[in-house]
């Protein structure tokens, strides 16, 4: 079945000018078709409206555990919850994160990851946000679990995922972190610093042995000194890395996020590291077996009070950074095309001609209207 929207500014596509509101898009075959301008558009099965929104690549979210009520890590009906909570704000694909546990579990996990990327093409893989973490800057994981990467599980993890573990985070002072790096790079895995104590000569040398992301950029991590610019200086100058942020008015102040766009434009990636509690209620919940506590949309641990992912979406991620001032057009990149590039999926996040169809119809105050994945409409407002 083919569709065309029409009256839309088009982002994310060489054919079209976000500034003109009279652009079309046909999907056809599950794939971008033609894209257009003015009353001359082709026939369609489904003819949409846009009512002069923005139509916008699908967003992809490399960093997610949950939402819907439930962590990924409950398992596969949890993960297919979590993903039609956060399919219904636009995410239209996403890699499955997983905290920190034993290498048994995670091995687990990344198999069962692995199984279900060939069922459903919207997973992109796994994300390993630790166990290879420091645990001054442990965050929401488990101290007792954290550990140095070994050769062995490194390899157990890889072949467990066969294939489809996308990012792992990982401090690079630890033991054997430059052995772990470039394990982990030649296999495809993007490799992140991250819940690290690094200071900015280790970032680098993490940065030259391959690693291209830094998560949720200035959390768990050492901060900005003048005398001593830590992690995300290094990253910021460096044109090859991606800076993941957390745009949730908690985890990074808005003047700060457009400071990043600013310097980086097209090198920042947003994620929201969304836990159960997103779209849900307050209340308590479990996080990597640590008890979390929900107040007014914020996750903490109930030990300690340190914050515990977020309860953001993608759609109000894109919504807050364009409220900072960042130009709808980096916003829209940051939320789709820039973290598709920074997991190797470049096919993903755009919609040039031959692109497939993922789309979100939003209204001119930037909430979703209608998502489309592969061609087909998957949720409305």
């Amino acid at each position: 079945m083919s569709t065309l929207v029409h009256s839309v500014h088009v982002f994310g596509s060489a054919e079209a000018d976000p500034d003109d509101v009279g652009a079309w898009v046909l999907f056809d075959g599950g794939r971008v078709s033609a894209v257009g301008s003015g009353e001359q558009r082709p026939p369609a099965d489904e003819i949409v409206d846009g009512g002069n929104g923005c139509l916008v690549p699908g967003f992809i979210d490399i960093h997610v555990h949950g939402g819907g009520g439930v962590s990924f890590e409950d398992g596969i009906e949890a993960i297919r919850t979590a993903r039609g909570l956060h399919r219904a704000h636009g995410t239209t694909r996403a890699v499955i994160s997983r905290v920190t546990a034993s290498i048994d579990d995670l091995v687990a996990h990344a198999a069962m990851v692995a199984d279900l990327c060939e069922a459903d093409a919207t997973i992109l893989g796994s994300h390993l946000e630790g166990p290879f973490l420091d645990p001054g800057h442990k965050g929401a994981h488990s101290e007792a679990l954290l550990r140095a990467p070994d050769p062995a599980s490194v390899d157990r993890l890889l072949e467990a995922g066969r294939g489809t573990i996308r990012q792992v985070t990982l401090a690079p002072e630890l033991p054997g972190a430059d052995d772990a790096i470039s394990r982990l790079t030649a296999a495809g895995v993007a490799v992140a610093v991250g819940h690290t104590d690094a200071d900015a000569a280790t970032t680098r040398r993490a940065f030259d042995a391959g690693a291209t992301l830094l998560t949720h950029a200035f959390n768990a991590m050492r901060g900005i000194h003048h005398r001593a610019p830590g992690p995300v200086v290094v990253a910021l100058r460096d044109e090859r890395v991606t800076l993941e942020i957390i745009a949730d008015g908690v985890h990074v102040d808005p003047d700060l996020i457009a400071t990043v766009f600013a310097a980086a434009p097209d090198r920042v990636a947003l994620v929201t590291d969304a836990m159960a509690a997103a779209g849900a209620h307050d209340g308590h919940y479990e996080l990597g077996g640590l008890a979390v506590n929900v107040v007014d949309g914020v996750a903490r641990l109930q030990d300690g009070g340190a914050i515990a992912g977020s309860t953001l979406t993608q759609d109000e991620a894109v919504r807050r950074v364009v409220s900072a001032g960042v130009p709808r057009a980096l916003a829209f990149a940051a939320a789709a095309s820039v973290p598709a590039r920074a997991i190797g999926r470049a096919d993903l996040g755009r919609l040039g001609i031959g692109a497939t169809a993922d789309a979100v119809l939003l209204t001119r105050e930037l909430t979703v209207e209608t998502v489309w994945v592969d061609g087909v409409a998957v949720a409305s407002a």
